[in-house]
């Protein structure tokens, strides 16, 4: 019996998630790639899409043939309906503000206008992948955790350092897991259900947060979670998964869009705790 491939974008995103554990390491490569480029998938040739992926092209024929394909062709036609009804990609967007910021590069102020376009794209960006629902559960759950513990180590480190600073401003009690003393594993361990593990990680994902989050999720502590695809392996165990992808695996990638989702949602927990409803200070949000 002939296996039918997925016909919509959203059946493939399914079944992609469902294999991905299962997968080689180059075909997870690629998976993050689709997932992450889905307007490039959709106008890029496969020559051109394996470049930017750094994986063989051959590979993405067999990878469309796995998924029930003929070829990568026909995958791409997913691609292609689902970009008649969405917004512009990373790739567009960046190079339509490169042109509104006045193209040409001149000296090192040249570096500034190329990072304050990817900013603006990647800011962009979060208004199309962040559901409005996964804000206002977060926003939710942080509001009636005991005590919320923060963890990101690596270039995740200063989003979680924000997140302590205005937590605990607002009131919270708030435990930072760092890596000071290598205690952060072992402060783990005395969350309780009532509680709440923040983490924040990309790519490359840090060890110990990996390991944090996987006992915790263990002992059923709830988790929200900021990271860069929905393929991380944080997805399968947090509760709230709020997906910022990384367009580019530099040393200059802005931590923006990160900080500002952290920031907007601290911003709904706050509307949250104002003791003054009847003229609130923060105008309350109408739930989605």
């Amino acid at each position: 019996m002939a296996y039918r491939p997925p016909e919509t974008y959203e059946e493939l995103i399914r079944l992609i998630h469902d294999r991905y554990d299962d997968m080689s390491k180059s075909y997870q490569k690629i998976a993050l790639f689709l997932t992450q480029n889905p307007n490039d998938v959709a106008v890029l040739s496969v020559n051109s899409i394996s470049q930017k992926c750094g994986v063989h092209a051959s590979s993405f024929v067999r990878y469309a043939q796995s998924l029930g394909y003929k070829g990568f062709k026909d995958l791409q036609v997913v691609f292609q309906r689902r970009l008649s009804t969405a917004a512009p990609g990373f790739d567009a967007r960046v190079k339509a503000l490169e042109s509104e910021l006045g193209g040409a590069r001149e000296g090192d102020v040249g570096f500034l206008r190329d990072l304050v376009a990817r900013d603006v794209a990647s800011l962009q960006d979060l208004l199309t992948n962040i559901e409005p629902a996964s804000i206002a559960l977060a926003a939710d759950m942080m509001e009636g955790a005991d005590t919320i513990y923060l963890i990101g180590q690596l270039r995740s480190a200063p989003v979680v350092d924000l997140l302590r600073y205005v937590l605990t401003m607002l009131g919270k009690r708030t435990v930072l897991l760092d890596s000071a003393g290598g205690l952060a594993t072992h402060m783990a361990t005395v969350a309780r259900k009532s509680d709440l593990l923040f983490l924040v990680s990309f790519r490359f994902y840090a060890t110990e947060v990996v390991n944090v989050a996987e006992e915790a999720a263990a002992r059923g502590i709830p988790i929200v979670a900021i990271t860069d695809s929905t393929l991380s392996p944080f997805a399968k165990l947090a509760k709230v998964l709020m997906a910022v992808p990384e367009h580019e695996y530099t040393f200059s990638r802005s931590l923006a869009a990160p900080m500002c989702l952290a920031q907007a949602l601290c911003v709904a927990l706050a509307a949250r705790l104002q003791k003054d409803t009847d003229d609130p200070r923060i105008p309350v949000a109408t739930r989605p």
